[in-house]
C-alpha cells in the first residue's frame, strides 16, 4: 500500500541547511519505530497531574521522585508551568499539593522547612494572581471552570481547618479566602458532584476531570477503568476513583497507575497511542517523506475507528478532530474509510469536537476539511453524497474565523501558527473559492511579517515546532515559488536545524496543562526539514507487508 505525495510538497525544495540525506530518513525509521515500539505514545510530564498524584495517591511508587519533581521545577516567582494564564491551574495543583503532604507528614526525605517555604511561596504566587484583576486571561483548557473552583476550594480549606493551616504557615490563618478568577463560579462543579453524590453517571468526557469530585469521585458509580485500567486517560481520575488507598493492588486501576508512575512525573493523558499515530503518518504523508510503517500499526489504527469515529485513546470519548486525522491518514496509506462517522459531530455550520461543546475549534474543522476533501478527490464511486456540501461549508466556516491580521488561533494549541498551518493546509489542498485563495494570502503575509529575525517562528520565544508549522504553512501556498517566500523558507530551516532539539521543548498543547507529544512534534519538525526530491507522483508512505 502506498500514497501518493501532494506535489506541491515534493516541487519546493527550498534552501537553507544540508539536505537531509541518510541521516535525515535515519530519523524517520526511528520515529516510526518509536511509534510502533510504544503503545501508549510518549508525551510531555504534567505539573498539574503528577501534582494530583501526590496528593491523591501516596501509596502509590514514585511517591518521593514526584515531590522533588515538583519542588525541582517551581520557578523563581513561585509558580509553576508556562507562561501568562497558564500558570495559574498547575500552580494550584501544586501548592495544594504541597499543603496536603505537609498536613499528612509524607514527605519522605525532605525537611518539613523545604515543603513550607515552597507552599508559602505557591501560595503567594496564587494569591497574588486570583487577586490581581490585570492577571492574565485563563486561557481555554479542558475542565479549567471544574478544576480552578475545585483547587480554590481544597487550598482554603486547608487553610482554614479549626486546628489552623499546616506548621510553619500560619500566617496564612484568618487571611480572606481565595476568590475566584472573573467568569468562574462552583455551580458546574457543585453540579458533577451532585451527580456523583446520586450515584449518576457523568458524561463520558468528564472521566477526564473525575478528580475533581473530591470523595464522591472514589468508586463513583457509572464510572469503571477501561483499556489498561484507566479512567478517562488520567491518571489523576484513576487515582481518584482508586480512592486514599488501594484496596485491591491486583486490579487493573492500580496496575494501570504503578505502570504510568514508575518513572516518578506523569502526563495529562496517557495512552494516545491512536492520535499519536494518526498525525504523525498524516504530517509525514502530506509532506511526502518517506517512511515505511508496520502493517500492524496500520491495522490497529484502522481498528480504532468505530460507528462514533475514533478517539484519543481508552477512557477517551471518540471526537472528530481525532476521527478526521485518522481517516485521512488512513487514507494517504490506501486504506480509505467511509467518513460517515463524521456526521453525528455536524452542527449545519461546522463541526463540533464532541457534541455538546462549548465554542468550537478552528483545528477540528480544518482535520475535518482535509478528510473530506481527500475522499471527495479520492474516493471515487464511494464519495459520499454529504461530503461536498460539508467540505464547502467547513472552508466557508474556517474563512470567516480568520483574525483580522490574517492568523488563526485555536483553543487545542497555545500557538497561533499551529492553528494557521492546520488551516493553510487544509484550504490549500482542499477549497477552491476565491475567499479560501485571499485567506490563505493573507496568512502568507502574517507569516512573513511575524519571522523573527534570527529565522524562527514563535509566540513567546522562537522554537523548533512553531518555526516547523510556519515552514510547513508557507511550503503549502501557491506563493511558495515567490522570493520573500523562498528567502524566509531558507533562513527558517537553517535555524530549525539549529533549534531542533535544543531550545528547552516547551510544552504548547491544551490539556488539562500544557503538554508536549513528543513524536508528533518530531514529525512535524522532519516534515519541514524535509526537501523532497521534485520528482512528483512519488510514493513516500507505506506499510509492510
Amino acid at each position: 500500500m502506498s500514497v501518493v505525495a501532494d506535489r506541491r510538497a515534493a516541487a519546493h525544495p527550498g534552501g537553507g541547511g544540508a539536505p537531509p540525506g541518510d541521516g535525515h530518513s535515519g530519523r524517520v525509521r526511528d520515529l516510526i519505530a518509536a511509534m510502533a515500539r510504544n503503545p501508549s505514545g510518549e508525551t510531555s510530564a504534567s505539573v498539574y497531574e503528577t501534582a494530583r498524584l501526590v496528593a491523591l495517591a501516596p501509596w502509590l511508587p514514585g511517591h518521593d521522585v514526584r515531590i522533588d519533581w515538583l519542588l525541582d521545577r517551581q520557578r523563581a516567582d513561585g509558580g509553576w508551568g508556562g507562561p501568562d494564564g497558564y500558570a495559574l491551574v498547575p500552580s494550584l495543583s501544586a501548592t495544594e499539593a504541597l499543603l496536603t503532604v505537609l498536613r499528612r507528614g509524607d514527605h519522605g526525605p525532605w525537611p518539613a522547612t523545604a515543603l513550607v517555604r515552597a507552599a508559602d511561596r505557591g501560595l503567594r504566587f496564587v494569591a497574588g494572581h486570583l487577586g490581581d484583576p490585570a492577571a492574565p486571561a485563563l486561557p481555554d483548557l479542558p475542565a479549567t471552570d471544574l478544576i480552578v473552583p475545585a483547587l480554590v476550594e481544597s487550598i482554603d480549606g486547608q487553610l482554614n481547618r479549626p486546628e489552623g493551616p499546616p506548621t510553619g504557615l500560619q500566617g496564612w490563618r484568618d487571611r480572606p479566602r481565595l476568590p475566584l478568577p472573573a467568569g468562574l463560579d462552583s455551580g458546574r462543579l457543585d453540579r458533577v458532584r451532585g451527580l456523583l453524590g446520586a450515584g449518576r453517571a457523568v458524561p463520558e468526557k468528564l472521566a477526564h476531570a473525575l478528580e475533581v469530585g473530591g470523595d464522591r469521585a472514589c468508586r463513583a458509580a457509572g464510572v469503571s477503568p477501561v483499556g489498561p485500567g484507566t479512567i478517562g486517560a488520567s491518571p489523576a481520575a484513576t487515582a481518584a476513583w482508586i480512592g486514599r488507598r488501594a484496596d485491591d493492588p491486583g486490579g487493573p486501576a492500580p496496575a494501570y497507575l504503578r505502570d504510568v508512575g514508575r518513572g516518578g512525573p506523569v502526563p495529562c493523558a496517557t495512552p494516545i497511542a491512536v492520535f499519536e499515530r494518526a498525525w504523525v503518518l498524516a504530517i509525514l504523508a502530506r509532506a511526502g517523506v518517506p517512511a515505511t510503517v508496520p502493517a500492524a500499526l496500520v491495522a490497529e489504527l484502522r481498528a480504532a475507528v468505530g460507528s462514533a469515529g475514533a478517539a484519543t485513546g481508552p477512557g477517551l470519548p471518540a471526537d472528530a478532530d481525532t476521527t478526521s486525522v485518522t481517516l485521512y491518514a488512513l487514507a494517504r496509506l490506501g486504506l480509505p474509510v467511509d467518513p460517515s462517522s463524521l456526521w453525528s459531530y455536524d452542527t449545519g455550520a461546522h463541526f463540533c469536537t464532541w457534541p455538546g461543546e462549548d465554542g468550537a475549534s478552528v483545528t477540528t474543522n480544518a482535520h475535518v476539511l482535509d478528510a473530506l476533501g481527500h475522499h471527495l478527490t479520492h474516493g471515487g464511486t464511494a464519495v459520499h453524497p454529504r461530503a461536498a456540501g460539508a467540505a464547502d461549508r467547513v472552508a466557508a466556516w474556517l474563512v470567516a474565523g480568520q483574525q483580522a491580521d490574517g492568523r488563526w488561533c485555536d483553543r487545542w494549541h497555545a500557538s497561533p501558527y499551529y492553528a494557521t498551518y492546520c488551516a493553510v493546509l487544509a484550504l490549500s489542498d482542499h477549497a477552491g473559492s476565491a475567499g479560501a485563495r485571499t485567506a490563505v494570502g493573507r496568512a502568507t503575509d502574517w507569516l512573513l511579517d511575524t519571522q523573527r529575525p534570527d529565522g524562527s517562528w514563535g509566540r513567546w520565544a522562537g522554537t523548533a515546532e512553531e518555526t516547523a508549522y510556519a515552514l510547513l504553512a508557507l511550503l503549502a501556498t501557491d506563493r511558495s515559488s515567490e522570493a520573500a517566500v523562498v528567502a524566509a523558507v531558507a533562513a527558517g530551516r537553517h535555524r530549525l536545524s539549529e533549534l531542533d532539539g535544543r531550545d528547552g521543548e516547551p510544552a504548547l498543547w491544551h490539556d488539562k496543562d500544557l503538554y508536549r507529544p513528543t513524536l508528533i512534534v518530531r514529525a512535524a519538525v522532519l516534515a519541514a526539514l524535509w526537501t523532497g526530491d521534485a520528482t512528483g507522483d512519488a510514493a513516500p508512505l507505506g506499510t509492510l507487508p
